[in-house]
C-alpha cells in the first residue's frame, strides 16, 4: 500500500491531464512532498511546466475524510477574493486513472515555515508575518459566502455541535485504546457547549504557520494551502486553533509551539494582543467563551492525530512518522484540560 501512496504512473497521468487540461503537455515526473500526512501531495514536472497535485490516499478511508473535491471546489470559489489561494486546473474524480481522486493546481514558488518561532527571520520581518497571517484569517472570515457560491458548503445549525459531534464519531472510529484524558475532555465540552450565536463563514480548519506560503521575499502570503478540513463555520474556531500554538510546546508531530517562549523579545503577539487586531480587523469588540473554544481546538487536533494514528496502524498513511504521532492524543487533551483550569472554564 505505501508504494501506491508514494508513486503515480508517470506515463498515464502525462495522458490524461493532456486531454483534460488546456496547454499542459507532457511527459512528466511526479515527486511526493515530504511532511503532511494526509492527502498525499506531489510537484509535477512536465514539459508544460510545475504544477502540484493533490489526492486522496488509496485504501478504504473514514466517511468524509480526504474530501479532495471539496478542497477543489473552495480554491476554485477563492479566485477572486481577498484571501490568497493557488490557481486550480482540474478535478479528476475518475479513480480508475490514478487510483484515488485527485486535483492538479498551480505551483506556487514560495516559502513555508515550519517553526512557529520563526527562526529563518528578524524581529520586524517575524512581527509583519504575524499581522500578515491575521489580515488573512480576517479576510478568509470576511468572505461573502453567497457571493462566492459557497452557501452550501457546509450544514445549517450550531457549528461547534455538529463538529463535536463528527470529531468524537471519528475520535471513537480511530481509537486504538481509552485515554482517560480524551473522556474527561469530551466530557466537558459536551456540557459547556456556547449558545449558538448565529456567526456563520468559511472556516479554514487548520490555519497555522505551515500551511501558509509566503512570498520568496516579503512577508506577504501568496497562498493558503491544504483546505481539507474547511467548511462554513464559526470564525472563533480558526481563530481559536491559530492561538493554540502559543499554548504548545516545541514540538508536537509536525505542529510547532511556542510554549515557554519569549514571545515580545521574538517580535510575536501574545494571545490577548493576536486576539485584540483579529477582533478590530473584523470590527468586534470581545471574545466570550475563550476557554471552549480553546479547548475544542484541542480536542480536535488530538481527535485527528489519532485519525493518522489509527491510518498507520492499518497501513495506509501517507507518511512514515505517522505511527509515531499517536503518543501526541493524551498530552493534546491534557494540555485542554489545563486551559479549562487555567482560564476557570470562561
Amino acid at each position: 500500500m505505501s508504494e501506491q501512496i508514494e508513486t503515480l504512473n508517470e506515463t498515464l497521468l502525462a495522458d490524461y491531464l493532456e486531454q483534460q487540461v488546456p496547454g499542459f503537455k507532457g511527459p512528466l515526473t511526479a515527486t511526493k512532498f515530504s511532511g503532511g500526512q494526509s492527502n498525499p501531495t506531489f510537484k509535477i514536472e512536465a514539459a508544460s511546466g510545475t504544477y502540484v497535485l493533490r489526492r486522496q490516499p488509496p485504501g478504504k478511508l473514514l466517511k468524509s475524510a480526504h474530501a479532495v473535491d471539496r478542497e477543489y471546489r473552495v480554491i476554485k470559489a477563492l479566485a477572486d477574493s481577498e484571501v490568497p489561494v493557488a490557481q486550480v486546473y482540474h478535478l479528476c474524480e475518475d479513480p480508475s486513472v490514478i487510483g484515488s481522486m485527485f486535483y492538479l493546481m498551480e505551483f506556487c514558488d514560495g516559502r513555508i515555515f515550519w517553526d512557529a518561532a520563526l527562526p529563518e527571520v528578524d524581529t520586524a520581518t517575524r512581527s509583519a508575518m504575524y499581522d500578515e497571517m491575521n489580515r488573512v484569517l480576517a479576510a478568509l472570515h470576511s468572505v461573502d459566502i453567497d457571493a462566492v457560491g459557497l452557501s452550501d458548503y457546509g450544514k445549517p445549525g450550531n457549528y461547534f455541535e455538529r463538529q463535536l459531534g463528527r470529531w468524537s464519531a471519528q475520535y471513537r472510529a480511530s481509537e486504538l485504546e481509552r485515554i482517560e484524558a480524551m473522556e474527561q475532555l469530551m466530557g466537558w465540552l459536551e456540557q459547556n457547549m456556547p449558545a449558538d450565536d448565529g456567526r456563520v463563514a468559511l472556516s479554514h480548519g487548520d490555519f497555522r504557520l505551515d500551511n501558509l506560503m509566503f512570498h520568496p521575499t516579503e512577508p506577504r502570503v501568496i497562498a493558503v494551502l491544504d483546505w481539507e478540513l474547511s467548511t462554513l463555520g464559526h470564525p472563533f474556531a480558526d481563530l481559536a486553533y491559530q492561538c493554540m500554538q502559543l499554548r504548545m510546546p516545541g514540538k508536537i508531530g509536525n505542529m510547532s509551539g511556542l510554549m515557554g517562549v519569549d514571545l515580545k523579545a521574538l517580535g510575536i503577539p501574545s494571545e490577548q494582543e493576536y486576539i485584540a487586531r483579529y477582533c478590530q480587523r473584523m470590527g468586534i469588540e470581545k471574545i466570550d467563551n475563550w476557554a471552549f473554544y480553546l479547548a475544542f481546538s484541542f480536542f480536535r487536533l488530538a481527535a485527528i492525530v489519532q485519525g493518522v494514528a489509527k491510518r498507520a496502524a492499518d497501513g495506509n498513511a501517507s507518511n512514515r512518522e505517522a505511527a509515531k504521532v499517536g503518543a501526541f492524543v493524551g498530552p493534546l487533551a491534557e494540555l485542554a484540560l489545563g486551559v479549562i483550569q487555567q482560564e476557570g472554564g470562561r
